[in-house]
């Protein structure tokens, strides 16, 4: 009897075409090239916030990069709490303090897409109740702080910037209200937290809801922010990474050396949609990615419109767009974003599909003096479009002595090469604030060489002067600037001072 089976024939070995395998080993070399490529910006990251960290004193840092769309690098850095040696971690929670101001600048728009609120309307269309002087003022013109508005922290306790013996939001108000106007409307810029202030409520009242409440719902859930919330001093916050400041003057005596202070401050609640969001590096990326994927505004010409400078009453373009304070509308490389505390800052870059967003626990760690260098890691040019970048890099390098000499040769190279006038006044500001009389100095030297026109850069330099004990000098420069614009009466003061 036979029998019958079924075996399974052996399998032939399939042959492998030389362009498959060609294929395959070039995809290999791509994959091992991609993370090398990649390995290669992180270390150039680390190497520049670990140096700016050891420079700057910084305890604890964050760190969220967002390329194309996505998070490409989420990093965190040193100690969150020095008191018990606590690392950061991505779970770290910082005060953004006045970065807070790009939520109410989405917000507000939101509801311009709503059609409840109107840039150019008076803010008492939405508010009653305010001073004759204060009516006629635009929603746009509290958004980029050129209100003239007095500024609420007048009337507050000046170490916490809490309510103190006011003890009530209407009492601070009323104060306020009784302050004159600090120059006329549309005139000027002035960083002024009654803008904001003003702004939530005006949320409050459009939105049926408190401010508070208006962005939870509407920026913080809809992004997914498991991490960001309002808070102060007083709050209890899990993962909280407090804020450290040094001091070299505490009640009232002169410090033999600098020390570092744990921060106090208090936001009350009305205030906090001028500085009251704490959240972390990868809550704040991601919300960057949702406002520019049209999850949080509905159309690109809001979106377009949020990023626009505001102007001037001569026409001129102010220094701030709609609730976001560092506009930089180059011909290449446009960067938006804003700084908050001297302890937090971010910079959009819409051209470049790129954002970087660095959190710090130092008051003065000032992150936005190297972030544009941060960016040059994936993309060189933005770093070499920046004029304030280049000289920061090179000035370390060569002297700040060198400033103007440096700016002379640069714009033979590059006719186009010129450094702002506010940032380059901005930064020798932080540089003055840590000490470094002579360094600020010779920045604010070099504004007044490239803006002689400009009262301001003058009244700057004659502070500085004064600093550095060149009284005669000094007064040669408040002098220029009020020559330039007879109603500055800081410099009036000042040069008062000096000569009696």
């Amino acid at each position: 009897m036979s029998r019958h089976c079924n075996q399974l024939k052996p399998q032939q070995p399939r042959t492998i075409s030389i362009m498959t395998l060609k294929l395959k080993i070039l995809l290999l070399f791509f994959i091992s090239g991609s993370n090398l490529f990649a390995q290669n910006k992180v270390s150039e990251v680390d190497a520049i916030v670990q140096r700016e960290m050891k420079e700057r004193r910084i305890p604890g840092l964050q760190i969220a990069i967002v390329q194309h769309g996505k998070i490409i690098l989420n990093k965190s850095y040193g100690i969150a709490n020095i008191q018990d040696s606590v690392p950061v971690s991505n779970k770290s929670i910082f005060s953004i303090n006045s970065c807070t101001k790009v939520f109410t600048g989405v917000a507000i728009m939101q509801l311009v897409e709503e059609g409840k609120i109107e840039l150019s309307a008076p803010v008492s269309r939405y508010i009653d109740d305010l001073p004759v002087s204060w009516q006629p003022v635009t929603i746009k013109q509290l958004l980029t702080h050129i209100s003239g508005l007095p500024d609420i922290l007048k009337v507050f306790d000046n170490t916490t910037y809490g309510l103190g013996a006011l003890g009530s939001e209407a009492k601070a108000w009323e104060k306020t209200k009784t302050l004159p106007m600090d120059f006329k409307t549309g005139e000027q810029f002035s960083y002024n937290q009654t803008n904001y202030c003003l702004l939530g409520m005006v949320i409050d009242k459009l939105s049926g809801m408190p401010f508070t409440e208006f962005f939870t719902e509407r920026q913080f859930k809809v992004v997914g922010m498991p991490h960001t919330l309002f808070g102060d001093s007083r709050d209890v916050i899990p993962h909280f990474a407090p804020t450290y400041f040094y001091r070299k003057n505490l009640d009232g005596q002169k410090l033999n050396e600098e020390k570092l202070i744990n921060n106090y401050a208090e936001f009350p609640p009305f205030r906090r949609a001028a500085a009251g969001i704490n959240c972390t590096a990868e809550d704040m990326a991601n919300w960057v990615i949702a406002l520019q994927d049209g999850k949080l505004l509905k159309t690109k010409a809001a979106l377009n419109t949020m990023w626009t400078a505001g102007s001037y009453n001569n026409g001129k373009p102010t220094q701030w767009a709609l609730g976001w304070g560092v506009a930089k509308f180059r011909p290449r490389h446009k960067a938006i974003g804003m700084t908050g505390g001297g302890r937090s800052a971010f910079l959009v870059y819409p051209d470049d599909d790129l954002a970087v967003v660095v959190l710090t626990n130092l008051g003065g760690g000032t992150p936005e003096d190297f972030i544009e260098e941060i960016a040059g890691c994936y993309n060189p040019e933005i770093a070499a479009a920046d004029p304030i970048t280049f000289l920061r890099i090179n000035l370390q390098k060569q002297g700040y002595e060198k400033a103007i000499e440096l700016v002379n040769a640069e714009k033979k190279k590059n006719p186009g090469f010129q450094p702002d006038e506010n940032e380059l006044n901005d930064w020798a500001y932080r540089i003055m604030s840590k000490g470094k009389y002579k360094e600020a100095q010779e920045l604010f030297k070099l504004n007044a060489s490239l803006y002689p026109e400009s009262w301001n850069v003058y009244d700057s330099y004659g502070e500085v002067l004064l600093k550095n004990n060149q009284k005669e000098e000094a007064v040669k420069m408040y002098k220029k600037s009020i020559e330039l614009n007879p109603q500055n009466e800081n410099g009036k003061k000042v040069l008062a001072q000096i000569l009696k």
